[in-house]
């Protein structure tokens, strides 16, 4: 029984490490995204809120990638912590 409840609270903070490192590019502010996601400093975070400001919510990492200086690369290092 012991090791059940060892197993659940180890399962439990687990979830909350990962949830807590997500970052929602459709709310996030240009600062949040900079130290959200990795490569991406405060120019690239201010494309993405341009970007989502003028063609709206972002809904696939396809359309994110068509923001000026986010590529293949940028988005592998960050498709765990991105959320829609």
């Amino acid at each position: 029984m012991k090791r059940i409840k060892q197993a659940v609270l180890a399962l439990l903070f687990c979830i909350w490490v990962v949830s807590a490192h997500a970052v929602n590019v459709n709310k996030a502010s240009a600062t949040e995204l900079a130290e959200a996601l990795k490569g991406v400093g405060p120019a690239k975070a201010e494309a993405i809120v341009k970007y989502r400001d003028k063609h709206g919510p972002i809904t696939t990492l396809q359309q994110l990638s068509e923001v000026k200086g986010i590529g293949t690369a940028t988005l592998e290092k960050n498709k765990e912590v991105i959320e829609f």
